[in-house]
């Protein structure tokens, strides 16, 4: 695996207004340390004052610690606990103390109400906090709340750190990959675009490579029996190509994502297709976006981040045959046919997400490229096989033509059901899909790529859409909630 996500430090500062006893919320804080156990700094400062902020926001910087609660352990100081938003550049969330112990004399901190100033003065100085459901409760209860906040500050910090390099340019209409990267910028997201032919002049470089044997073993292994093991020189030369470029052009950057063109040029010049490599860098935890996909490529990434785990992107793609639902699906699974489709790319899912995963070629590059060869040749590299069934969540950040940022999230399922297909594909399942895709995935013109996280994880990923400032979060709605462009007689 790379070290391609943080390993986020968490810490917890309490704050106490001035007419409360401070021993209240120190005593407090310890209570939430002790619960959670190993892994959160306690920062020994309590913020009464401005200056307390202060000191206090060096304190955890110094410490290390990348990402903040602000612990309310009774009504709170508005303006100190506040500016600590101001002064510390991580993803921070604010708590409060629930009357946990019965003392409503002197043992009252009134949080609940503190919590209410604390979120206007947040708005008054135009900061984004996270604040969960329900914010405020005992030790345990919050506990529970930071742990929620932690893959929300991986996701969050990891893209601070992010660089997105690409090799393109996106191939010729294609339009729907093509989106503004202005906004890439507003989230602190950095870009590399690099042409095809950087990519071909380094690849040329790396021939007779001394890793190259390694990595073909590796990969064999990864693969057992193949019919194609004469191309995996080929992808070895390109493996140790990105990992060169990555690790040399990371600069200042500690993550990387690649967004790199893919057909039809690439099998020509570099006599094979990439989608086994891309698949084996995001199944590492490099996400490689296909097509010049760069937000497809953050999108991974940020899947990547919430998940721990491997993800893969898809094409929205076909639907599924009437045939197969009723012979596999009709009265197994509680979907429609219109609840469910295929999604398909050639070849750039990770072993671990497919059953039986084997080497292909890509089938439909091989009509185009090289139609008059009984075997295929430079069309081979595609990792082939069926998505392995389970929970998944299908989600995209995406920049419109005006450069502002939306994004959906559908939770769903990969059904246990033959594809009798090729490429990466699965069926997919997703309640109300019909209705989503309509006034959802073309009401708003997203494109036909979606990133796919393997487990349920639309609450994380709203909250994190919500933190870096999306205003329009798309979800597939049940059919009790119409969407605003539904027609209401149809």
């Amino acid at each position: 695996m790379f070290e391609n996500i943080p390993n986020v430090k968490l810490g917890i500062i309490a704050v106490s207004r001035g007419c409360f006893p401070a021993s209240l919320a120190e005593r407090r804080r310890s209570a939430i340390v002790a619960a959670y156990g190993e892994g959160i700094y306690e920062c020994p400062v309590t913020v009464t004052t401005e200056i307390d902020a202060c000191n206090a926001v060096k304190d955890v910087k110094a410490a290390g610690v990348d990402a903040l609660v602000v612990f309310l352990g009774n009504f709170g100081p508005e303006t100190p606990e506040t500016l600590i938003r101001d002064w510390f550049d991580g993803p921070i969330m604010y708590v409060g103390a629930a009357e946990g112990d019965g003392d409503l004399f002197d043992g009252r901190g009134d949080a609940y109400c503190g919590m209410l100033n604390c979120s206007y003065n947040l708005g008054l100085r135009n900061k984004v906090a996270y604040i969960p459901e329900i914010p405020v409760g005992t030790a345990a209860e919050l506990v529970e709340c930071i742990k929620d906040f932690i893959p929300i500050a991986t996701a969050i910090v990891g893209l601070k750190g992010l660089k997105i390099i690409t090799f393109g340019p996106r191939p010729d209409d294609f339009l729907a990959c093509n989106a503004p990267i202005k906004a890439l910028y507003d989230l602190g997201v950095a870009v590399e675009e690099n042409s095809e032919l950087d990519l071909l002049v380094a690849y040329n470089k790396h021939k007779d490579d001394p890793r190259i044997p390694a990595v073909m073993e590796d990969m064999r292994a990864e693969l057992g029996e193949t019919k194609y093991a004469g191309i995996l020189p080929r992808l070895a030369q390109y493996e140790v190509t990105l990992i060169d470029w990555m690790e040399e052009h990371k600069g200042t950057r500690k993550y990387v994502a690649f967004a790199n063109k893919c057909w039809p040029a690439f099998q020509t010049e570099f006599g094979f297709v990439p989608c086994y490599v891309n698949s084996r860098f995001t199944g590492r935890g490099v996400p490689i976006s296909c097509e010049v996909d760069i937000y497809g490529a953050l999108s991974e990434y940020i899947g990547l981040c919430v998940s721990g785990k491997p993800v893969t992107l898809l094409d929205i793609n076909n639907t599924v045959p009437a045939k197969a639902y009723d012979e596999a699906i009709k009265g197994t699974y509680d979907y429609r046919l219109t609840e469910t489709f295929m999604g398909f790319h050639c070849g750039n899912t990770c072993t671990k997400l497919l059953k039986k995963p084997t080497m292909g070629y890509q089938l439909i590059m091989k009509r185009d490229l090289e139609p008059e060869l009984p075997e295929p040749d430079i069309t081979r590299g595609t990792m082939e096989g069926d998505i392995i069934a389970g929970d998944i969540t299908f989600f995209r950040l995406q920049s419109g033509a005006d450069t502002s940022l939306r994004a959906y999230i559908a939770e769903g399922e990969v059904l246990d059901v033959p594809t009798n297909s090729f490429g990466s594909i699965g069926i997919f399942a997703i309640p109300e899909m019909d209705r989503f895709y309509r006034h959802v995935l073309i009401e708003k013109r997203y494109p036909h790529h979606g990133a796919v996280a393997f487990g349920k994880y639309g609450k994380v990923l709203f909250e994190v859409f919500k933190y870096l400032g999306i205003a329009d979060i798309a979800y597939n709605q049940p059919a009790s909630l119409p969407y605003p462009t539904e027609n209401p007689f149809a």
